[in-house]
């Protein structure tokens, strides 16, 4: 019968409709489900934070090879039904409630864990921010994403974003694979894409205070059409005169766009600005 089917009779057997307000496309493809656990490369000394667990599909195959699972679904409605279809796997803990209100680290421990998951579309770049910069952030993440989603974070110099620099900070994305909405129960009106991020042993730029980083990161991309030194100015509150100054300290040209900047390019203009004139920059960052 296939997990199409199997998932479209658990939600008739409970009287459930997906709710399209959260977001819910259930991945039933018995092959994609495959891919990504394998993706994941799991052992049975791993664990695993799942966010969305829907009606238990790619929850069940990560009982089967991790040692523990931990299930995150914000609606209630789905919990009778992850009971009862994962009655038989007893290393798997359901919890019910929104993931961005929740610490990883009190769903986890502090040892090491994993993300495998479907993600709603909607909240996709709030997940993935609020799980890398956790307190205690995953190792490894495994994601299923809208695929201009995850084409985004993977670029590269001259076409970043701010989702690009925020999760390339923290790890390295690659693009796994596509999957097409026929993949889904019901089917989404774009394709998919499968994303694996790798967090860094080590910080990719160093000497740069985090969230100094972001304060300025998140100012040159408030007007990705303009010239850098004004968003800058704009964003962080200082004169067009100072921010093109500190930018051409940093060997960047002040006319230049945010997306044309790398990670190192950011964090010398992070370096500058805080140490150059702490006195007037220091209220940018907090």
């Amino acid at each position: 019968m296939g997990l199409y089917g199997s998932a479209r009779q658990i939600l008739c057997r409970y009287g459930l409709e997906p709710r399209r307000e959260l977001g819910q496309h259930f991945l039933v493809d018995e092959a994609a489900l495959a891919r990504i656990v394998a993706a994941a490369e799991l052992t049975l000394k791993d664990a695993v934070l799942e966010v969305g667990a829907g009606v238990g599909n790619l929850t069940r195959l990560l009982s089967e090879a991790a040692a523990r699972v931990v299930a995150v679904e914000i609606d209630r409605r789905f919990l009778p039904v992850l009971e009862a279809e994962l009655a038989d796997r007893p290393n798997v803990r359901l919890v019910a409630g929104d993931i961005l209100a929740l610490d990883p680290a009190d769903l986890m421990g502090e040892g090491p864990y994993q993300v495998v998951a479907n993600l709603p579309y909607a909240i996709t770049s709030a997940v993935l921010r609020h799980l890398l910069e956790a307190r205690v952030p995953p190792q490894r993440m495994v994601v299923t994403v809208q695929k201009e989603v995850a084409e985004r974070i993977i670029a590269r110099g001259g076409r970043m974003s701010l989702l690009a620099v925020s999760v390339q900070f923290y790890g390295r994305p690659r693009l796994l694979f596509r999957l097409r909405p026929g993949a889904f129960y019901p089917p989404p009106e774009v394709d998919s894409a499968v994303l694996r991020i790798d967090r860094h042993p080590q910080p990719p730029v160093e000497g740069v205070d985090v969230e100094a980083f972001f304060r300025v990161v998140r100012a040159g991309f408030s007007h990705p059409r303009k010239q850098l030194s004004n968003s800058l100015a704009a964003g962080l509150g200082i004169s067009p005169e100072m921010a093109a100054d500190a930018l051409r300290a940093a060997s960047i040209d002040p006319r230049t766009r945010a997306e044309r900047l790398s990670l190192e390019d950011w964090a010398r203009l992070t370096r500058v600005l805080w140490l150059s004139s702490p006195g007037k920059c220091s209220s940018c960052y907090r």
